[in-house]
């Protein structure tokens, strides 16, 4: 009678266990990754930053300006699928670095690199789109261009910000991605930051 007693409550633990496994995987008890995304000079990389600083997490570069500082020529449309492949290996090795709850910070993903690709060539690689499509996100924050233009030798378009402002919220409908609008100063971007990740990670809990 022990022995059936020990074995009942020996079961009975293990069930528990993964139960309470299987709740904390349903309420996403792991890693966040946010993309803050948006046309050149909208303020991604500072809202990145502050929002790495706030939540305590890590800060994923943006590698395009990396490679093409160090390119040493103009770019050519196949530069664009090694920068989609640097930024994808660098998100995943800042990753490593995160803990099992903590929140990755990526300043652009694979969306920005297929947008520049089909304006500039009116196409895009098939590994970048179907990355695009596929690849993991819980949140992406795209940024309005309020701000003053900041003239800089990379980037490429100070007159059409708007216009490209609709094709990244078109482009995130389309793959049906959750996203929210930053609009504001830098504190007000960071508090409507945390304010939609909380809202995005509820609603992913339901």
């Amino acid at each position: 009678m022990f022995a059936e007693s020990v074995s009942f409550a020996y079961r009975t633990a293990i069930r528990t266990l993964n139960a309470a496994r299987q709740v904390t995987e349903s309420y996403g008890l792991h890693m966040r990754k946010v993309v803050i995304t948006g046309p050149e000079s909208s303020g991604k990389t500072t809202l990145a930053l502050a929002l790495a600083q706030r939540s305590g997490g890590a800060c994923v570069p943006e590698v395009a300006r990396e490679y093409l500082d160090q390119l040493g020529r103009t770019y050519e449309e196949r530069d664009l699928l090694s920068i989609a492949h640097m930024q994808v290996e660098r998100e995943e090795a800042t990753a490593r670095s995160v803990e099992r709850n903590g929140l990755l910070v990526c300043d652009t993903d694979l969306i920005t690199i297929r947008i520049w690709s089909e304006e500039k060539y009116g196409r895009c690689d098939p590994w970048i789109i179907q990355q695009t499509e596929e690849r993991p996100y819980d949140l992406w924050l795209l940024c309005s261009p309020e701000m003053p233009w900041e003239p800089d030798p990379l980037r490429e378009n100070p007159h059409d910000r708007d216009r490209l402002f609709d094709v990244y919220e078109r482009t995130l409908r389309t793959l049906t991605k959750p996203y929210a609008v930053m609009r504001g100063d830098r504190d007000h971007r960071v508090r409507s930051a945390m304010q939609a990740l909380d809202r995005r990670i509820a609603g992913s809990s339901d």
